[in-house]
């Protein structure tokens, strides 16, 4: 079994019992919050997110590139400036942070004290980043899973004590959702580094090749930068989507608590269920990446070929599945988390975004491998621009409402996987189906 296989099989099996975890997580939440608070909690994850995209400069993607594609003799010095430029990121976001949410009406809506959890994310996110990258980059996968697995059982059971001991408001309960999540990323970090730092000590022993300061920060921002951009237009149009859709329902004759409402249903409930396969994806995702790299760095055509024919018809065969089932069992699955046939009726109308979003992942993965990292950009701002038109149009006709929301979000979806597919087809010179032409490499 190569190590594409049994790497992304280890990941597959520990992802599906975080997904189960997760599953628990989203449970409690929408038990303990209500309909009001689950649309609060949804809103404010996706400012975490970029928080954590901001802070850790995309570094897992970079540092694992950079180590796939290159001798162990250069990993040490690579390190070292990798957790430089972590200290710098700390110090700047940290920075502007404290900028933003001096901006009285920025975080009004939310707890109050929800500023230092911030504050505390951005260290955390920094320094895990360079260890993630590195185990990502020498393909010990079994340590990405450990992470994640650990990441999703620490929040559940700090969920599950606190809410089960004490009784808070509204206000209390959100804080202290948010907190688990930055605690449990706190434990993730303690983790990875303490590995980490074993790693380094090895390295030590070896000999290596010194890069200054300016090549290695070359080669990291070379992948960083236009990385970050990807992702900060994606966390962009996840922090915008809340208001763009509570607004379009509003248009729509919604009242402001009724479109949170529904806008909780939505993605506390159906996108929840939805993306559940979507571990697979991601798992996917973290060993394409090197894979990818090493492959493409070495002109191996035929490799690259089959790691996409593989990933391709592994996505293919979950999603199809998983799509059926949410379709059949909507209702069921949505009883877990409230009694409302709403919740089902959208997850039932949503399948062609979850089941394109399967794809899209590992394609934009496969487009960071063989360094077409601004087509994926560019192909995220055509689709999401296009999906932002239809979600406001068509939402905001009385008669379709959230329907003609979720009609708008299905078209980007679809949209931007088939721009990724025909894109990374082009680049290593297959044929849609995989029958080789002539091409670039």
């Amino acid at each position: 079994m190569n190590k594409f296989i049994r790497g992304t099989l280890i990941l597959i099996a520990a992802a599906f019992l975080s997904e189960c975890v997760e599953f628990l997580v989203n449970m409690k939440l929408a038990s303990e919050l209500k309909e009001e608070g689950m649309g609060l909690y949804m809103s404010v994850m996706p400012v975490l997110f970029l928080i954590l995209i901001l802070a850790s400069l995309e570094l897992p993607i970079s540092v694992s590139k950079y180590i796939a594609e290159h001798k162990q003799e250069t990993h040490l010095s690579l390190l070292k400036h990798a957790l430089k430029l972590g200290v710098l990121s700390t110090v700047l976001f940290s920075l502007l942070t404290a900028a933003a949410v001096s901006i009285p009406s920025t975080f009004s809506k939310f707890p109050a004290h929800i500023h230092w959890l911030l504050f505390a994310l951005i260290p955390i996110a920094a320094f895990s980043a360079v260890a993630r990258g590195y185990f990502m980059g020498i393909q010990q996968m079994s340590k990405i899973a450990v992470s994640n697995l650990l990441r999703k059982c620490a929040q559940f059971l700090l969920l599950y004590f606190i809410f089960n001991l004490f009784d808070y408001p509204l206000e209390i309960s959100l804080l202290v959702a948010l907190g688990a999540l930055v605690a449990s990323e706190l434990l993730v970090l303690l983790y990875l580094f303490s590995m980490f730092v074993v790693h380094l000590k090895g390295l030590k022993a070896v000999r290596y090749y010194e890069l200054s300061g300016k090549q290695a920060r070359a080669k990291l921002l070379s992948v960083s930068l236009p990385t970050v951009g990807l992702r900060i237009f994606q966390a962009f149009v996840n922090a915008v989507q809340p208001f763009l859709i509570q607004m379009t329902l509003i248009r729509a004759g919604f009242t402001a608590v009724t479109a949170t409402e529904h806008f909780g249903m939505l993605m506390g409930v159906a996108m929840s269920i939805g993306f559940f396969p979507a571990f697979i994806a991601h798992s996917l995702m973290v060993a394409l990446i090197p894979n990818v790299s090493d492959a493409y760095a070495r002109l191996e055509r035929d490799r690259l070929s089959n790691l996409l024919h593989q990933s391709m018809w592994l996505t293919l065969l979950y999603g199809t599945v998983s799509v059926f089932i949410m379709h059949l069992f909507a209702e069921e699955l949505s009883a877990m988390f409230f009694s409302s046939p709403v919740a089902a009726h959208y997850l039932k109308q949503l399948w062609p975004f979850f089941l394109f979003h399967f794809f899209m992942i590992p394609l934009q993965a496969y487009l960071i491998g063989v360094g077409l990292i601004k087509d994926a950009f560019l192909h995220s701002i055509w689709a999401n621009a296009f999906a932002f038109g239809a979600v406001f149009v068509l939402g905001s006709m009385p008669s379709l409402h959230m329907d003609g929301v979720i009609l708008g979000m299905n078209f980007g979806a679809v949209l931007q996987a088939l721009l990724h597919y025909f894109t990374v087809c082009k680049r290593i010179g297959v044929r849609v189906w995989f029958v080789p032409r002539s091409g670039e490499l």
